[in-house]
């Protein structure tokens, strides 16, 4: 199976970029973020706060977190339930970035993306694909782009979805989130040795997913 790996902060525009390459090449996208974001809304309901490791911990072990591929694309399973439409909110985000940090819970989703792996050719994408979850992987790919760039792309995703957000709160959660992913102890966001670093800021979608694509083709 071959593999494409795709790191970087968010706003970075690794989701809309995996899932153009998919439809090129035909693989497999996997939104591994999509998955920490599911556990976070698991954990936000069930009214269990997200700094007591502990009580999350304990809980791992009774959430069933499945991905299904359809017409439409991946799907998140959450116990029997497609949770995959209320993942993309800022709350959701903001939960994933906090849960991130536990070893248990990276392990947990580690098993289950390594297994889609090795079942499809995949282009998958997040914070340590390249580093910890695919360190073979045949491309790796480091994303990045300007804060105020990153923040800007979000705020327009979310008021397309009718929602009324603010850039400057935005902003202040991508950087703290940022250093969040950046200096957590397990498998913090780094830019992998072998990986193809690509800066975003003045790119089109397009223009970025030709580049990968030009990348795949050298390294075969």
């Amino acid at each position: 199976m071959r593999s494409i790996a795709i790191d970087g902060p968010a706003g970075a525009g690794k989701s809309s970029i995996a899932k153009e390459i998919s439809k090129k090449t035909g693989f497999v996208y996997v939104d591994t973020g999509a998955m920490f974001r599911a556990l976070g809304l698991y954990f936000i309901k069930k009214g269990i706060k997200l700094e007591d490791e502990t009580a999350v911990a304990r809980l791992l072990d009774d959430i069933d977190i499945k991905v299904v591929y359809k017409d439409e694309g991946q799907r998140i399973m959450l116990s029997g339930e497609d949770v995959t439409g209320h993942l993309r909110s800022e709350e959701a985000a903001g939960a994933a970035s906090s849960l991130s940090v536990y070893s248990a819970v990276r392990e947990k989703l580690l098993c289950v993306q390594r297994d889609i792996a090795k079942q499809y050719n995949v282009v998958m994408d997040g914070r340590d694909i390249g580093t910890k979850v695919l360190p073979d992987a045949d491309v790796k790919i480091y994303l990045t782009a300007g804060i105020k760039e990153r923040a800007k792309r979000r705020f327009f995703e979310l008021v397309q979805k009718g929602e009324k957000p603010d850039i400057k709160k935005i902003e202040r959660d991508m950087q703290d989130r940022d250093y969040r992913d950046m200096h957590r102890k397990n498998s913090p966001l780094a830019k992998a040795e072998d990986a193809y670093e690509i800066d975003t800021t003045d790119m089109t979608i397009k223009e970025v997913v030709e580049k990968i694509l030009d990348i795949a083709a050298l390294t075969g």
